[in-house]
């Protein structure tokens, strides 16, 4: 079975965690003693509490609220699941770009009775910056408006125009009231006018294959391997994970930055050679020729041509409650590449109620803003829109080593 990777996002109190836990609930995916517990618990509005199975922090459950990423796991016949629960609250916004990063499709919320309102157009914008491209819009709470066709409808037309703002074309929208079910697992004749299918059921028919061998080979060295042994052939591998594409026995590679050239020896996935690793295998690489490589370093098919790169414009997701100002200097941290860095230009910050762009002098937290970033060294780098594995990085800061920014490369220089 294939697996699926979705991210629940929207404001607070929109049912993110009830919806997750309908999810769990009703497909049979929670254990006995889990269900035991939370049936156990008070009930809400006449219903189990089913936002207990994703609220987990105790902090949580005293405030109503989601403060951490939760990840849940569930499988059903046709395919297996992994949900990133993303905090509502705006002082959160870090931690749901954290989830966002690695996720297929993005399940946005909104509460039937409130319509579209600002988190819900930042947690698109966000979702949509980090790559993501298939949209679920979950009007949620429906009992509460009357099964209201009208006001779905009405929903659906504003959240539209957010979507063609960012170029997001894959959206399909479900009414649905989690707290009991309607059209969560199953279809509910409460909501006969809707002949769409539930959200499990949309959730198991999209499309997520890959084709691996379609994107550019890259593979970013995280470990130098000598095995020095006496029952072990002497040798230098190069260990780490295929971010993209596909490496072959026999391939004619480039080192980057350096630029020297060789070729690929051996392969090994699991301490077993074999003539073809893709993304995502972790691999061990085996040069020909004893070239220097060192980690952080990049084995790129010789064929392809990444930029090399110390200046490149990209969009930051500003984390910090310290303000961005340009001149700032910071460590990147781009995969196993650690390098210093500096913000040599603000170029612009995005409105999350207009989604327009305006020029900026400053950044504070949860701003987006397009920046120019200068590198000490060159990286081997990809718009993110390209390729997520090689368009992505993290700004640190020099001293403490604590995450200020997420970034996505949108051009290089």
């Amino acid at each position: 079975m294939d697996l699926l990777r979705f991210i629940t996002c929207g404001s607070v109190d929109d049912g993110k965690s009830t919806l997750i836990g309908r999810l769990l609930y009703d497909s049979d995916s929670v254990s006995l003693d889990v269900l035991a517990a939370i049936e156990n618990r008070p009930a809400v509005h006449g219903a189990i509490d089913l936002a207990l199975l994703t609220d987990g922090l105790r902090a949580e459950r005293e405030q109503g609220i989601t403060i951490d990423v939760a990840h849940k796991y569930f499988t059903t016949p046709r395919r297996k699941f992994i949900i990133t629960d993303a905090p509502g609250h705006v002082q959160y916004t870090r931690n749901m770009v954290t989830g966002a990063s690695n996720a297929d499709l993005a399940i946005v919320l909104v509460d039937a009775r409130l319509g579209v309102i600002e988190q819900t157009r930042r947690h698109t914008l966000v979702a949509a910056l980090l790559g993501i491209r298939q949209f679920v819009l979950a009007v949620n709470k429906m009992d509460l408006v009357g099964n209201d066709e009208a006001v779905f409808d009405a929903i659906v037309a504003e959240y539209t125009t957010v979507t063609r703002q960012l170029d997001v074309a894959d959206v399909v929208a479900i009414p649905l009231s989690a707290l009991h079910g309607d059209n969560v697992v199953r279809r509910s004749h409460k909501l006969a006018w809707y002949a769409g299918p539930s959200l499990l059921e949309h959730l198991e028919q999209i499309d997520v294959t890959e084709d691996v061998s379609a994107d550019e080979p890259r593979f970013q060295v995280q470990y130098v391997i000598r095995p020095q042994q006496v029952d072990l052939p002497d040798y230098r591998g190069y260990a780490g994970r295929i971010q993209s594409g596909v490496y072959r026995k026999g391939d004619k590679v480039r080192v980057l930055p350096s630029g020297l050239e060789t070729e690929i020896e051996a392969l090994e996935v699991g301490q077993q050679e074999v003539d073809t690793a893709v993304a995502p295998q972790g691999v061990i690489i085996r040069l020909r020729d004893n070239v220097d490589v060192s980690r952080g370093d990049s084995i790129i098919v010789a064929s392809s041509k990444p930029h090399v790169t110390r200046a490149f414009e990209a969009t930051l997701c500003w984390m910090d409650e310290r303000t961005l100002e340009p001149g700032q200097k910071f460590l990147l941290q781009h995969h196993t590449a650690l390098v210093k860095a500096s913000v040599s230009a603000l170029l612009s910050k995005t409105n999350v109620e207009t989604l327009l762009r305006s020029a900026a002098e400053s950044a504070h937290l949860n701003d987006i803003v397009r920046v120019r970033i200068k590198t000490a060294v060159p990286l081997v780098a990809d718009a993110y829109q390209k390729n997520r594995a090689t368009g992505a990085f993290i700004l640190l800061d020099e001293q403490t080593g604590a995450t200020l920014a997420a970034g996505m490369i949108d051009a290089t220089e």
